[in-house]
C-alpha cells in the first residue's frame, strides 16, 4: 500500500512539473535572462575569461624562482675491462667488477633577476587580455539582447499581421456570403461572385503565410534560447499603443557619445592598443641583457665504493651558486623583426579602433534615421488607414445595397489591407529602432 502511495505521488509530481512547464509564460525579460544563462557562445566566452585569469597567475609566477629535483640511476657494464677507476664525489674508486651501479641526486634552483622588464610587461599584457576577455563576454551579451529584441518585435509584428489577415478573411467571407444573396437576387453577375470567392481563397492564403511567418520567428527565438524546437513556447506579447511608437528619440550625437564611453567593442579596441604598446616593450627587451641567479645542491653514489650509501652521500655532497649574464650580440635579426612586427600591430590596432568608431557611428546614424522615418511613416499610415477604413465602409455599404460593383469593393478592401500592413510595419520598425537606440545609449532593453 505504501509503495502505491509513493508511486502515485511520483506520477502526480511529474504531471505537475510538466503542467508547470507548459504553463510558463515567456516575456521579453524572461527570454533575455534565459539566453544570458544558457547560450553556448556566451558560456564559451566565460570559459575564455577564466583561461585569461589563469594566464595572469602564470605571468605573476614567473617573478619567483623555480625549484626542481633531479635524480639519475645508471648501470654501467665494462665487459672487457679488468679494473676500472671511477670518480664518485670525492672518491676515486678502483673496482674489479665489470658492472657497477651509480646514482646522482640534485636540487636545482633558477631565478631570473632582470630581463629588461619583460616579465612585468607580460603581467600587464595578461591583465589587459583578461579585461578584453571580460569585454568579449559583455559584447556577446549585448549581441544576444539585440537579437532577441529584434526577433521578439518581429514576432509582435507577425502576430498583429495574423490578426489583420484573420479579420480580413472574416470580412471577405461575409462579403462573399452577401454576394451569394445578391447573385440570387440578380444584382450581381456570376463573374462578380467568382471574384468574391477568389478573394476569399487569396485571403486564406495570406493568413496561412502570415501564420507560417509567426511560427518561423518563434522557432528562431527558440534556437537563440537553446530551446528544443518541439517545445511549446507561450509568449506574453504586450499591447503597444501610439505613445510607445511616437516617443521622442534621443539625440543622435548624445547616443554616439554615450556609446563611445560604454560599448564593449570600443573599450576592447582601446585595450588592444595598450596591449600593442606592451608588445613593443616586450620585443625591445630582447636587445637587453638577461641576469639570472642559479643554485644547486646534490650528491652521488656508486656501488663499487666501500663506503656506505649514507657516507657516500655525505662525502659527495656539493653546493653551487652562480650569477649568469646573457648579452645578445647577433640573433639573426630575431629581435629587430619582433620590434617591427609589434609596431605594425600597434598601427593596426589604432586603425581597428577608428574602424570600430566609424562602424558604431554608422549603426547609430542608420537606427536614428530609420526610427525618424518610421515615426513619420506611422503618422502618415495612421491617417491613411482612417481614410481607407471610412472609404471601405462606405463602398461596402453601397455594395450591399447593389450600388457598387465587385471591382470597386475589392479595390477598397485591398487599399484598406495595404494601409493596415503599412501601419503595423512602420509601428514596429519605429519601436525596434528606438529600443536599440536606447540600448546603445546604455539603457536596458524595454518595450
Amino acid at each position: 500500500m505504501r509503495q502505491r502511495v509513493v508511486y502515485f505521488a511520483m506520477i502526480l509530481a511529474a504531471v505537475t512539473s510538466v503542467s508547470a512547464q507548459e504553463a510558463k509564460k515567456w516575456t521579453l525579460d524572461d527570454c533575455i535572462d534565459y539566453a544570458l544563462e544558457k547560450n553556448i557562445q556566451l558560456q564559451q566566452d566565460k570559459i575564455s575569461l577564466e583561461e585569461s585569469s589563469v594566464d595572469v597567475k602564470t605571468a605573476k609566477a614567473a617573478l619567483f624562482p623555480s625549484l626542481s629535483f633531479s635524480t639519475g640511476q645508471n648501470v654501467t657494464n665494462r665487459p672487457y675491462q679488468e679494473t676500472s677507476n671511477t670518480v664518485s664525489g670525492t672518491e676515486i674508486i678502483s673496482s674489479d667488477s665489470k658492472t657497477t651501479y651509480n646514482g646522482n641526486y640534485g636540487l636545482n634552483a633558477q631565478w631570473t633577476l632582470w630581463n629588461g622588464n619583460k616579465r612585468l610587461n607580460t603581467i600587464k599584457q595578461r591583465r589587459t587580455s583578461q579585461q578584453i576577455a571580460g569585454l568579449a563576454v559583455t559584447e556577446t551579451e549585448n549581441s544576444l539582447q539585440e537579437q532577441i529584441a529584434q526577433i521578439f518585435i518581429q514576432i509582435l509584428y507577425a502576430d498583429e499581421s495574423v490578426k489583420i489577415n484573420r479579420n480580413t478573411l472574416q470580412v471577405s467571407q461575409a462579403t462573399y456570403d452577401r454576394g451569394k444573396e445578391l447573385f440570387q437576387e440578380g444584382s450581381i453577375s456570376k463573374a462578380d461572385l467568382a471574384q468574391l470567392e477568389s478573394q476569399v481563397s487569396s485571403d486564406k492564403y495570406q493568413l496561412v503565410t502570415s501564420e507560417s511567418s509567426l511560427r518561423d520567428y518563434k522557432l528562431q527565438l527558440k534556437q537563440l534560447l537553446e530551446l528544443d524546437g518541439a517545445e511549446e513556447m507561450d509568449l506574453v506579447l504586450p499591447e503597444l499603443a501610439d505613445e510607445h511608437v511616437l516617443q521622442p528619440l534621443p539625440a543622435q550625437e548624445d547616443v554616439y557619445q554615450q556609446a563611445l564611453a560604454s560599448r564593449p567593442e570600443i573599450q576592447s579596441s582601446k585595450l588592444s592598443i595598450e596591449n600593442s604598446k606592451l608588445d613593443i616593450s616586450v620585443a625591445k627587451a630582447g636587445y637587453l641583457p638577461t641576469i639570472s641567479l642559479s643554485a644547486s645542491t646534490g650528491s652521488m653514489t656508486n656501488s663499487a665504493s666501500d663506503n656506505s650509501w649514507s657516507k657516500q652521500m655525505k662525502y659527495g655532497w656539493n653546493n653551487m651558486i652562480g650569477l649568469n649574464i646573457n648579452i645578445p650580440i647577433f640573433d639573426n635579426r630575431q629581435n629587430k623583426s619582433a620590434v617591427q612586427k609589434a609596431r605594425l600591430q600597434y598601427d593596426s590596432s589604432l586603425l581597428d579602433l577608428i574602424n570600430k568608431q566609424k562602424e558604431l557611428y554608422k549603426n547609430i546614424e542608420s537606427l536614428w534615421l530609420d526610427a525618424t522615418n518610421a515615426q513619420e511613416q506611422y503618422a502618415a499610415a495612421e491617417s491613411k488607414l482612417k481614410s481607407s477604413q471610412a472609404s471601405y465602409e462606405m463602398v461596402s455599404e453601397q455594395f450591399n445595397l447593389g450600388m457598387k460593383n465587385t471591382v470597386e469593393l475589392l479595390t477598397e478592401k485591398n487599399n484598406l489591407l495595404s494601409a493596415q500592413q503599412q501601419r503595423i510595419q512602420a509601428k514596429y520598425m519605429a519601436i525596434l529602432d528606438r529600443t536599440l537606440l536606447n540600448f546603445y545609449a546604455g539603457q536596458d532593453i524595454k518595450l
